[in-house]
């Protein structure tokens, strides 16, 4: 297994950066990363997704919600072709800090038999693009408030 975490402090309510995280409509206004996300938030539920990392060509995938628990954390997982092969569970988080902030992480595990094959191309690129989706989540949420 391997994993990326990033983390950033955002001068919101924690229910502020949620209802911004859940607006699916809204994050090709302000997402670098993700420009097109659709389908039911409940757990089980397949979603529609366009990947879009600046500089790079759009992909579009269709991960699973595996966990779902609302106003704190969404998981998704995905799949190269079969179980096991590159498997990839992203998880956003929010959690509380002091009194009106919130601390966002954002993180995805990679496991599978492939993964030691892919990580360099994968890791500085998916970190980068998680950080600046990050640094838009900051600006949209504090700018909500």
């Amino acid at each position: 297994m391997r994993e990326i975490v990033t983390r950033i402090d955002i001068d919101a309510p924690p229910a502020d950066v949620w209802q911004v995280l859940l607006d699916f409509p809204s994050y090709p206004d302000w997402n670098p990363l993700i420009r097109f996300i659709d389908g039911p938030v409940e757990e089980g539920a397949q979603l529609n997704v366009t990947l879009a990392p600046a500089g790079l060509k759009a992909k579009h995938v269709r991960p699973s919600v595996t966990r779902i628990e609302h106003g704190r954390e969404l998981r998704l997982k995905r799949r190269a072709l079969l179980p096991g092969l590159f498997d990839r569970e992203q998880a956003f988080i929010v959690e509380a800090r002091g009194d009106r902030g919130t601390r966002f992480v954002h993180r995805e595990r990679f496991t599978g038999m492939f993964v030691p094959l892919f990580w360099g191309d994968v890791r500085e690129g998916t970190r980068l693009a998680f950080e600046l989706m990050n640094r838009a989540l900051k600006i949209r949420a504090e700018r909500n408030e």
